[in-house]
């Protein structure tokens, strides 16, 4: 029988089309054009919607296989409920259900950025991340590149290296990186922000910026990744996209990124002179009133 859980309602009916003629040809057209509305409504409203009777939709269901129209709605609305579920778990991913309460959502990404956190700080190697700090803070110009999901993290990381006074520049586009890595030179970083460690762009920049001289690093997730191989320093993060295919667990391992970056910054940070900061605070509108006390900076 056509209306086995098994079979899909909706190949049935495509199969059927050049058979059809007349109504039951719009009926079964207008089901295959929007079969959410369909597996929601009435026989009455298909009937009217298709200008034809509600008698003519039953003997269109009979001669599918199905006992009748319910039968055949039924189908349909589970063949919906089955590609619904799929298309979520393939974004969103299995971890949050559609029919979650908030504080079960909030509660559940909450749990994975803290075990992502916790990745983190047990995979660094912190001799490379102080390296990084070094090169950072000792090279004459830092280009960053970092695309799509690793952009917001890298941006960030630019936006507060740019703040304290490093020569950066940032690259999300190809041609941009490729152009920005050709003007390093020995005194140089280009660094990479890629959780995948996949990016062929970021190899490209990576290539381009050795071959002229500059020092390459990489904050990633695949300690294994080619990129990682390439570079003279390679930061790992803890959280790889090895096997990762919904946005809750690419979210989670955001909070591998951050944490890295914010740590490689305060690394900077602390190897920075102090009049970087005096200048900072006679220049910054937003700073407090009386927020003149200094912090103690490692020397370098």
């Amino acid at each position: 029988m056509a209306d086995d859980t098994n079979i899909s309602p909706l190949e049935v009916l495509r199969a059927a089309i050049p058979k059809l003629t007349g109504a039951k040809l719009r009926v079964a057209e207008m089901i295959l054009r929007d079969p959410l509305v369909a597996g929601e409504n009435s026989i009455t409203w298909l009937a009217a919607e298709a200008e034809t009777s509600p008698a003519t939709i039953t003997r269109l269901a009979a001669s599918l296989g199905f006992t009748g129209f319910p039968a055949l709605r039924a189908a349909i609305a589970l063949e919906n409920g089955r590609g619904a579920q799929a298309g979520w778990e393939r974004d969103i991913g299995s971890a949050i259900l559609p029919d979650d309460p908030a504080d079960k959502v909030l509660s559940t990404l909450a749990g994975n950025q803290f075990q992502a956190a916790r990745n983190a700080m047990a995979a660094v190697d912190l001799s490379a991340l102080e390296r990084l700090a070094d090169s950072i803070v000792a090279a004459g110009r830092v280009h960053l590149f970092g695309e799509w999901g690793d952009a917001p993290v890298a941006y960030e990381l630019y936006l507060r290296l740019f703040r304290i006074g490093i020569p950066i520049w940032f690259h999300e586009g190809a041609y941009f990186a490729q152009v920005g890595a050709g003007r390093l030179g020995e005194r140089d970083l280009a660094l990479v922000m890629s959780r995948s460690g996949e990016s062929v762009i970021a190899e490209r920049f990576v290539d381009v910026a050795r071959a002229h001289g500059a020092t390459t690093a990489v904050i990633t997730g695949d300690a294994k990744a080619a990129i990682s191989r390439k570079v003279d320093i390679a930061v790992v993060t803890g959280t790889a996209t090895v096997g990762v295919t919904s946005w809750t667990d690419y979210f989670a391992g955001r909070s591998s990124d951050t944490l890295i970056c914010a740590a490689l910054w305060a690394l900077v940070a602390q190897r920075m002179p102090d009049f970087v900061f005096d200048r900072l605070e006679a220049d910054d509108p937003a700073a407090p009133p009386g927020s003149s006390a200094k912090p103690r900076r490692k020397r370098r």
